[in-house]
C-alpha cells in the first residue's frame, strides 16, 4: 500500500500536468475527487468558487491573499472563456487600464458578454466579476484577456475615466502617433461627444496636431463637435508618440505627478558633509543595525551575532558545511559585500558626481554582490546575476503586479534618466526608492536594492544613512501599496521622512 507521501506525490504530479498545460483556473472535473481533496487538505489547491480552484502554497497563512492575487488575471481569462467562449470582453474602462500597463488587481472586474447575466460573482479577498449583457469589444487578446481596442475603449469610456484614472488615460494617449485609426472609429460611429472630449484630452497632453486633426475631420464630415478637456489639470506629456511602450510614459507621468507632493512633504536637502571619511564612518557604524532590519524585512532570520561573524570573517562557507548551506548566512554575507559597494557609490556622490549617473553605473553591481555568495554555494543560478529578470514576479499580499520583463527593459533606462535629470534631492530620495520597487526589475533583492538606492540619494541630499526598521514593516509596505495601487505618494513620503527623523 502506498505511503501518504507517495499518494501526495501522485496528486502533485496530476497538478503539475495541468500546470504544464497552462491551466490556472482548475475545474473540479480536471481531477479525481481523491486528488482534489488530498491537494486541498495539503494546501496545494484553494477553492475560488464552487467547482473552481487555483494552485497555492502550503506555507501561506490562513486568509493570505498572495495565491489569489498572483492568479486572478489568468484565472479570470480561463474562467470567462470557459463560460462564454470568445463572446466576451473586458469593459472599455478595464481595457484601457490594461492598455496603459496597469495590471493592479481590481476590486471588481467589469466584463461584457451578449449572454451575460447582469450580476456579480464573488471571488476571494473582496474581489468579484460583474458580467453585463452588452456588446463586446473587437480588440486584441492580451494574456488571454479579451479587450476593447485602444480606439474603441477611448471612445467608449465616460469623461469620468479621465478624472479617476488620469495617469492611465494620459499614458494611453501618449502612445498614439497620429489621429488616423481613432478618426476612422469616430467618423464611422458619428461619435461627436467622444470626439470633442478626445480632442480636448490630446490638447491637454500637448498633442495639438492630433487634436486639430480630430476637430477638422469631424467638422468636414458635417458633425457638430465641441472640444472640451476632460482632465482636471493641464499636464503636457514629455516625449513623442514614437515611444510606443506605455510603460515609458507611465513611469515619466508617475514621477512628474508625484514629485510636487514629495517636495512639499519631505524635509529639504542639507549641505553635503565636508568630511567624506567621517560620513562613511557613520555609515559603517550603522551596518549591523541596517543589515539586521533590512534582511529581516525580507523574511531572513538573521541576528546581530551572525552579521558580526560575516563582518569579522569567521563565517566561512568554503570550509564549514553548515555555513555553506545556511541561506540566512548567505544573505548576510551578500548584504555585507553589497554594502561595501554602496559605500563606494556614496563616496562618488559626495565627491560631486551626479547621483543618477552613479546609480545607473553602480546599481547592478550592488545587486550582483547581494547574491554572489548564493551563486558560489550553488543555491542560485549564475544566469540570475546577468541582469534584469526574464520572467514575472509578484509581491506578497500586494494588489500591485510588477512590470512584465519586456516592460522592465523599457522602463529602467527611463528611470535612470529621471534620476539624472531630477534637480530636487527629496524627489530623488523618495521617488528613486518607490519607482524602483514599482518596476521590480530583479527576481529577488528589489527591496534591499531599493533601500540602498534611497540611502545613496540620502547622501546626495546631505542626510544620514536611514534605517527602515523591522517593527515598521507593515506601515512601510502599506505606504508602498498606497503609492503603487492608488497613486498616492504622500503616505510613503511621510514614512521616509519620519524614518529620517528617527535615525
Amino acid at each position: 500500500m502506498p505511503a501518504p507521501a507517495e499518494k501526495l506525490a501522485a496528486s502533485l504530479e496530476a497538478l503539475e500536468t495541468l500546470q504544464e498545460q497552462g491551466r490556472i483556473a482548475i475545474r473540479s472535473a480536471d481531477f479525481t475527487r481523491t486528488h482534489r481533496e488530498r491537494l486541498t487538505e495539503a494546501g496545494f489547491l484553494k477553492e475560488v468558487i464552487k467547482g473552481w480552484y487555483i494552485a497555492s502554497r502550503p506555507d501561506e497563512t490562513a486568509g493570505e491573499s498572495t495565491a489569489w492575487y498572483t492568479s486572478i488575471w489568468g484565472f479570470c481569462a480561463q474562467y470567462l472563456t470557459e463560460r462564454f467562449g470568445e463572446e466576451w470582453s473586458l469593459s472599455p474602462e478595464q481595457s484601457l487600464l490594461i492598455h496603459a500597463g496597469n495590471w493592479t488587481v481590481p476590486r471588481q472586474l467589469l466584463v461584457r458578454a451578449p449572454s451575460g447575466r447582469n450580476r456579480a460573482t464573488d471571488f476571494p479577498h473582496d474581489t468579484s466579476v460583474f458580467e453585463v449583457r452588452a456588446d463586446i469589444g473587437n480588440g486584441a487578446v492580451m494574456e488571454g484577456l479579451r479587450l476593447f481596442s485602444v480606439e474603441e475603449a477611448l471612445i467608449g469610456v465616460t469623461a469620468n475615466f479621465f478624472i479617476q484614472h488620469a495617469t492611465d488615460a494620459r499614458t494611453v494617449l501618449a502612445t498614439i502617433p497620429d489621429a488616423s485609426a481613432l478618426l476612422a472609429k469616430l467618423l464611422d460611429g458619428g461619435h461627436t461627444r467622444a470626439a470633442g472630449r478626445l480632442a480636448g484630452a490630446f490638447r491637454n497632453i500637448g498633442a495639438d496636431k492630433i487634436a486639430d486633426d480630430i476637430m477638422s475631420a469631424m467638422k468636414t464630415a458635417l458633425h457638430d463637435v465641441r472640444e472640451n478637456d476632460p482632465f482636471e489639470q493641464k499636464f503636457p506629456v514629455i516625449g513623442s508618440g514614437r515611444e510606443q511602450s506605455p510603460y515609458v510614459h507611465r513611469i515619466r507621468l508617475m514621477w512628474r505627478e508625484m514629485r510636487e507632493d514629495v517636495i512639499e512633504g519631505f524635509p529639504p536637502a542639507q549641505p553635503p558633509p565636508n568630511d567624506i571619511d567621517a560620513y562613511l564612518k557613520s555609515v559603517d557604524d550603522l551596518y549591523v543595525t541596517d543589515a539586521y532590519h533590512s534582511l529581516s524585512i525580507e523574511g531572513y532570520r538573521v541576528s546581530p551575532e551572525l552579521i558580526e561573524r560575516v563582518r569579522s570573517g569567521t563565517w566561512n562557507p568554503d570550509s564549514d558545511e553548515q555555513d555553506r548551506a545556511h541561506r540566512d548566512a548567505l544573505a548576510a554575507r551578500g548584504y555585507w559585500q553589497a554594502f561595501q559597494r554602496v559605500k563606494e557609490s556614496i563616496r562618488k556622490v559626495l565627491e560631486g558626481v551626479n547621483p543618477g549617473e552613479v546609480a545607473d553605473a553602480d546599481l547592478s553591481g550592488w545587486y550582483r554582490e547581494l547574491f554572489a555568495p548564493s551563486v558560489t554555494a550553488g543555491l542560485m543560478k549564475q544566469a540570475n546575476l546577468a541582469g534584469y529578470r526574464n520572467g514575472p514576479v509578484y509581491i506578497r499580499r500586494s494588489k500591485h503586479v510588477p512590470l512584465n520583463p519586456e516592460a522592465v527593459r523599457d522602463a529602467m533606462p527611463v528611470f535612470f534618466d529621471l534620476l539624472k535629470e531630477e534637480e530636487n534631492a527629496a524627489a530623488r530620495v523618495v521617488l528613486g526608492h518607490f519607482i524602483f520597487v514599482y518596476i521590480h526589475p530583479f527576481f529577488d533583492g528589489n527591496g534591499r536594492t531599493g533601500r540602498f538606492l534611497m540611502n545613496v540619494m540620502m547622501a546626495a541630499a546631505g542626510r544620514p544613512w536611514t534605517v527602515i526598521r523591522l517593527d515598521h514593516r507593515d506601515t512601510y509596505m502599506a505606504a508602498l501599496e498606497q503609492a503603487s495601487v492608488a497613486g498616492n505618494i504622500v503616505p510613503f513620503t511621510d514614512f521616509i521622512g519620519q524614518a529620517l527623523d528617527q535615525n
